[in-house]
C-alpha cells in the first residue's frame, strides 16, 4: 500500500526542502511543486512532494492518520 502524508515545509533550498511531520524532520524534493513556500502544506510520498493542500485539509488528514494508527494498537 502507499500511502502520502501531508508535511509542513520548513526550509527550502532550490529544489528540495525540509518539511516536518509528527515530530520529525524530512528531505523532500519540490520538482513537482510549481512555487513551493516555507509553511506551506504538501502531500509527500517517497521524499516527493506530489501537491500542495491548504492548512485545513492538512489538518484534517493528520487527524485521520491518527485515528488509523491509534485503531491499528
Amino acid at each position: 500500500m502507499c500511502l502520502a502524508v501531508p508535511m509542513k515545509i520548513e526550509s527550502i533550498k532550490g529544489n528540495r526542502a525540509v518539511g516536518s511531520f509528527r515530530g520529525g524532520q524530512y528531505d523532500i524534493r519540490l520538482e513537482l511543486i510549481e512555487t513551493p513556500r516555507i509553511g506551506e502544506f504538501v502531500m509527500v510520498h517517497a521524499g516527493m512532494a506530489l501537491d500542495t493542500l491548504n492548512e485545513e485539509e492538512a489538518t484534517e488528514t493528520l487527524r485521520m492518520l491518527r485515528e488509523i494508527d491509534e485503531l491499528s494498537r
